[in-house]
Order: structure tokens, then sequence, then C-alpha cells
């Protein structure tokens, strides 16, 4: 070569020292920017979190196998390779061939692993070390959460604690139910009956009921009871004209049939008339009572919301506080006209659900309460929150038999809870 030729590559050489790496554009050489508008990313690492970046190493490597070179030789060290994208940004090539690199020499041993560890550990800068903890915390919340998820998909066996129990039925407790909901249509009165009465309405018709729950009461009868004392009086009304006067006397009679059909020890009649304040007289009472069972063709085993009630607090895991609340919401509905619309198994569940949201202060409706039910949450939502209302206004007025009920101990003061007034 001459002279000029050594003295274009020493200058070529000189300016390469200078400015960094060069790289090929085309067919002849581009020197790269010797400024960049970016900081290098340890800087600003550095900058930000205050830690300080110690370089990775890696074992040399020039073959594998045998030929490995152990980390245990500090003089093997050497930088992780770096290359720039197109955007100028430093990138890190990942290290793919540590392991291998153990486990391809002989004399590699445990301890030497360990070492090698630490120096990746040293090394390894603190933002990341934190957002791999951050990132592993949202995973064990995630499978959490699924599993939450899971165990609320699941409809749980209700049944499966009674087995041992003759008086739970547990063989024939589905096929009951079945059959319960194949004839509530039975049980069911138009709610338009009262326009076919002249002489009495829907007031007079709650001023009963509500007299007959404290009667109910007094008496110390069965919850079953009080439901088909109202399931008779209605649909004795649907068939049959009353006049006012005799309102009165169809209640009481009713309240004795239902006494002779769920009740072991019955009232006796004189006991009746007493607390109609002597308005009847005997033979009157059992005239009606002939008039009731042949207008209902002595049908009185129907359906009422209250076997309903049994099987979906069961299949809600109720306790004695959502049990006594969700009945003391159903029997304010036994007073409305107006909720006659609904079949029993609706009202029943209605009144779960809306207990549920009352003491919960949320919106709940499990997968096994709504497989039980058949009802979805949607379906119950007209009906819950007229029970809200109902229960808003429960303690005001003159029908207040209800609310005075389940202020008591022994009905646990189930009165005194507030009602879900976020479901209106």
């Amino acid at each position: 070569m001459d002279s000029g030729s050594h003295q274009a590559k020493s200058d070529l050489n000189g300016a390469s020292n200078q400015q960094g790496a060069l790289r090929i554009g085309g067919s002849k050489f581009v020197p790269q920017m010797k400024r960049s508008n970016r900081r290098a990313l340890g800087n600003i690492d550095q900058n930000i979190l205050g830690a300080t970046l110690q370089p990775c190493v890696i074992t040399k490597r020039e073959s594998s196998g045998k030929d490995a070179i152990c980390m245990k030789n500090p003089e093997n060290l050497a930088y992780i390779p770096t290359t720039r994208n197109f955007a100028g940004e430093m990138e890190i090539e990942k290290p793919t061939t540590l392991a291998s690199n153990f486990r391809g020499h002989e004399d590699c041993k445990i301890e030497d692993v360990g070492e090698f560890r630490d120096v990746i550990d040293a090394s390894t800068p603190m933002f990341v070390k934190h957002t791999e903890a951050i990132l592993d915390e949202i995973d064990e919340i995630e499978e959490i959460e699924m599993e939450d998820a899971m165990e609320d998909d699941l409809v749980l066996d209700i049944d499966g604690s009674d087995i041992e129990n003759p008086l739970a039925v547990v063989e024939y407790i589905d096929d009951i139910y079945h059959f319960y909901r194949k004839t509530e249509s039975l049980s069911c009165v138009s709610p338009a009956y009262m326009s076919f009465q002249f002489d009495i309405n829907q007031k007079m018709r709650a001023i009963l009921i509500d007299w007959l729950i404290e009667v109910h009461y007094k008496f110390e009868l069965m919850d079953e009871t009080l439901f088909l004392t109202v399931n008779l009086i209605d649909r004795f009304l649907e068939r049959q004209t009353v006049s006012r006067k005799k309102l009165q006397l169809v209640g009481m009679t009713a309240m004795l049939l239902a006494c002779k059909y769920e009740e072991v020890c019955v009232p006796i009649v004189e006991d009746l008339i007493v607390i109609c304040d002597k308005a009847y007289t005997r033979t009157e009472v059992l005239d009606m009572e002939k008039v009731m069972v042949n207008t209902l063709q002595f049908n009185m085993s129907v359906p009422t919301p209250y076997v309903f009630m049994r099987r979906f607090l069961k299949a809600a895991q109720s306790d004695r506080k959502l049990e006594l609340l969700s009945f003391y919401i159903i029997e304010l509905c036994l007073v409305e006209y107006e909720m006659l619309k609904f079949p029993p198994s609706l009202l029943a569940a209605a009144a779960v659900y809306t207990a549920q949201c009352s003491v919960l202060k949320s919106s709940q409706w499990s997968k096994t309460s709504e497989w039980h039910t058949a009802y979805s949450e949607d379906q119950l939502m007209e009906c819950s929150r007229m029970m809200v209302t109902f229960h808003q206004k429960a303690g005001t007025g003159k029908l207040t038999g209800v609310h005075r009920k389940y202020s008591t101990h022994k009905f646990g003061y189930a009165a005194r809870s507030e009602p879900a007034q976020f479901l209106l």
C-alpha cells in the first residue's frame, strides 16, 4: 500500500475511536450519531430509584460441552453483549446459555452454582425485583378471586347432612318440591276477584288478615296454620260472595279449618267465639264450616308460601336472623291484596332474597339459591321491590299487627331491621 492509503486508514480508525461504533449504510460507512435524545437506561434508573447498577456477568464460552468454562474462575467473566435497535436504544441480549454452561462442565460443583446465583442476584436492579414482587402478588390475588368465583358457581348439596334423618326424606325431597311447583297454581287466586264482591273490598280483607295474625300469635299456633288460613279465605272469597257482617266469621272459620288440618291441639269453637267478642254463635260457626269445605271441595292440601320458605331458607344457608326477617317480610305480604298476583314459590324466594339484601347490605343471590328456587335475581326484582316498600311503612298506619309481633324478643326484634332501600 502507498502512504496515502495508510493515512486514510489511520484517519478512519481515529474517527471510529472518537465517535463510537460505525454501521454500514448501503455501500459506505456512516458514522453513528454522537449524541442521542434519550439517556441511557442505567442513568435513568439511578436517578429515579437511586439503585446502583452492577454489570451482569456471564461465562465466556467458545464452545459447548466440556469446553465450557466454569464460573469458578473470575477471569472468565465478561459483560453481557449489547446491541442497539433501530431507535438507537440499548438492548441486552438474554443469557440463554447459562444453564447449559453449568451442565456442560464436569468440574462445576453445586457450590459454584450458588456463587453464580449470588452474583446474578446482586446484579439485578432493585426496581426489577420490586416489579416481580408486584406481579407475583397480582397472580396470587387472581388465583384467590378465581377460587372464590368457582365456589360461587358451585351448587351445594343442601341435603347431604340430612341423609341419616328419616324425617328429611332426602330420597324424595326433589320429587316433593317438583310436585309442589306443578300444583301451586291450584292454590293461587285471581288478583281481581275482589271486583266481584259487592259488599267487601281490599281494605276490609287487609283488616281481617291483620287481626287474624294477632289471633294466631295469641294462640301460639304453628306457622303453617297462618298461611293456610289466608289461603282458605282467598280461595273461598273468589268463589263465594260474602257480606261484610259475615267476613269476620269467614276468617274465624278458615282458621278453625286450618287448625284441624295442621295443629296437634286444636282450639275449641268457644275460644274462637270469645275472640270474636261473641259476635257469632256456635251454630253459625259450624254452618259456615260446612259451606266452606263444600265450596273448596275439601281441598286443604295446597302448597302455601310456607313450604317453599323452608326449602329456600335451607338453600340460602340461613341463620336465625335471616329466617325471622324472611318470615317478617312475607307476613307483611299476606296483608297486601296486590301480592296475590305472585305465585307462592315466587313470594317465598323474593322474601329470602330481600331479607338477604337487608342483612348483608348488598345484593346477593347464590347459584345454589337460584338452582333450588328456579328464579334468577332479575325475576325476583319486581316482587322484592314491593316488599321493601311494605317493610318501610310497616310500623305506620293502623295495620301494625305484623310489626308488633316481630318487635318482640321471641321473634328476634326482626321488625327493627333496616329495609334494603338500595333495591328501589
